[in-house]
């Protein structure tokens, strides 16, 4: 008597069903009907299964575009135990880690701070770049289509800022290293994407070179996109790390950086200079080693081991939506604890401290200069991170702080940063807080940096002297 085996019959996996219907038009049995409820991991909704009629014929499995969205059934064998409507699955994924390759010495490279960062993205692993023509930032770009072809790289001139910062959703989900250059319009339109990109925990680098505004503005340098880039890097709570270099060799440097906390965060990073920084020529030492990038078991990478993974920023229930929230702001604390980063000048013996990120720094320790020969104690604090302000520096400087002079070309966006820090770290009587600023494209001068660091710092004498009258008084009625 020949003895046959009864045919496997369709098992499906919701997560991995799109709705598309093509399994429902395979089948003239009738055993699958379109979906009525969304699956709250993706947002789609996926068919019904009624299997009292099916053949087992697998009609449905070969028309399922999705691996894993229906399975066969395992064959029920005597002697076994299986679990209810669970496919075979594969190995998961096991993260290759980056490798550090040593680079020969190299004679130093003089270079624009847009090429420099780009020179940094490169020996960072980075070989997918998206992005669209800006002002003061195309010349990065322009570098990046040069010399990707060379390294086996992806160059994509975007439609818009809107599609870069979504090509880089996308990749970064791949577990890829990508970036883009951009300025502050530019910058604007890609905070939606930015968000989601926050919220579905994917890395990439955005470097901002920051122009004068509102609006369309001009192209002169500005530091106007503080603001958004340290409180509102897109919708919802969204946190990013906000480097500020100050010369071409520190935006090489923070953007091989970058790279690094975008994937050790699993966040995007944001690198932000002024259209000054970004143009200038400077002096580039290159580094010891360039990274060859490896592969996080999180991507979303195509082949069997990765295809469980999935990357999204939308959670319909609502307490999963706030149990999302709660665990990403506990990254975000992380990152203050851990990354606060600053560059102190002569701030040892200071009265007169000056505060500046970017361009104006590198004029305010001129400034710093000048000041100390004068013989007034001037120093220079510049905070290398915009955000997490880096308040752990500044706090054992303040005790011996008379004045602060904030120096910058915005409308007083790093002053806020300043005083929401020190209000944070419970410093509520900060020493009193002047500032030099300009904007519409205008830099701060040295000579008016050292006008107002003067002014403060006799303003701090005429104080102390009327509180030492005041006390000799008090002395001699009691």
């Amino acid at each position: 008597m020949v003895q046959t085996r009864e045919r496997p019959k369709p098992v499906l996996e919701p997560d991995f069903c799109k709705g598309c219907g093509r399994c429902i038009d395979s089948c003239n049995r009738h055993c699958i009907e379109a979906g009525t409820e969304i699956d709250a991991a993706t947002g789609l909704i996926p068919v019904k299964l009624h299997l009292d009629t099916c053949n087992g014929c697998a009609l449905c499995i070969d028309a399922c575009p999705e691996p894993y969205g229906l399975q066969a059934e395992a064959p029920h064998l005597p002697g076994t135990e299986l679990l209810p409507n669970a496919p075979t699955r594969p190995k998961l994924a096991e993260s290759i880690p980056d490798t550090r390759v040593p680079l020969p010495p190299m004679r130093p490279l003089v270079v624009k701070g847009t090429y420099a960062s780009a020179i940094g993205a490169l020996l960072a692993g980075c070989r997918h770049f998206y992005g669209y023509p800006i002002t003061p930032s195309t010349d990065g770009a322009e570098l990046m289509a040069k010399l990707l072809p060379y390294l086996d790289g992806h160059f994509v001139q975007a439609v818009s800022e809107v599609a870069t910062i979504n090509h880089m959703y996308g990749t970064g989900g791949a577990g890829l290293r990508c970036m883009t250059f951009t300025s502050s319009p530019g910058f604007s339109l890609m905070l939606e994407g930015l968000s989601y990109m926050v919220g579905a925990e994917l890395p990439g680098v955005v470097v901002d070179v920051m122009r004068a505004g509102p609006g369309l503005g001009n192209i002169g340098p500005e530091q106007g996109d503080i603001k958004i880039a340290c409180r509102g890097p897109g919708h919802g709570g969204t946190r990013t790390l906000v480097f500020a270099p100050a010369t071409p060799q520190e935006m090489l440097d923070l953007t091989m950086l970058a790279f690094d906390k975008a994937f050790e965060y699993r966040n995007p990073v944001l690198v932000v200079a002024d259209g000054y920084l970004g143009q200038i020529t400077g002096r580039v030492d290159l580094p010891e080693h360039m990274v060859k990038p490896g592969l996080p078991d999180w991507a979303v990478w195509g082949d069997a081991a990765h295809r469980p993974n999935l990357h999204t920023s939308i959670l319909l229930n609502e307490a999963d939506q706030e149990a999302h929230n709660v665990k990403l702001q506990e990254k975000f604390a992380r990152m203050v604890e851990r990354e606060q980063r600053a560059d102190l000048y002569q701030t040892d013996d200071s009265d007169v401290l000056i505060v500046a990120a970017n361009t104006p720094a590198r004029t305010a320790k001129g400034a710093v200069a000048a000041l100390r020969k004068q013989g007034i104690k001037a120093g220079l604090f510049r905070p290398i991170t915009l955000w997490p302000f880096p308040i752990q520096q500044l706090l054992p400087v303040l005790p011996r702080t008379k004045a602060i002079v904030m120096v910058e070309a915005s409308t007083g966006q790093l002053e806020d940063e300043l005083r929401l820090a020190m209000s944070l770290a419970d410093v509520h009587a900060p020493p009193p807080i002047t500032h030099v600023r300009h904007f519409g494209g205008i830099m701060p001068q040295m000579n008016e940096i050292v006008t107002c660091v003067r002014a403060a710092h006799e303003a701090n004498a005429s104080r102390k002297g009327r509180e030492t009258e005041a006390g000799e008084a008090a002395r001699v009625l009691s």
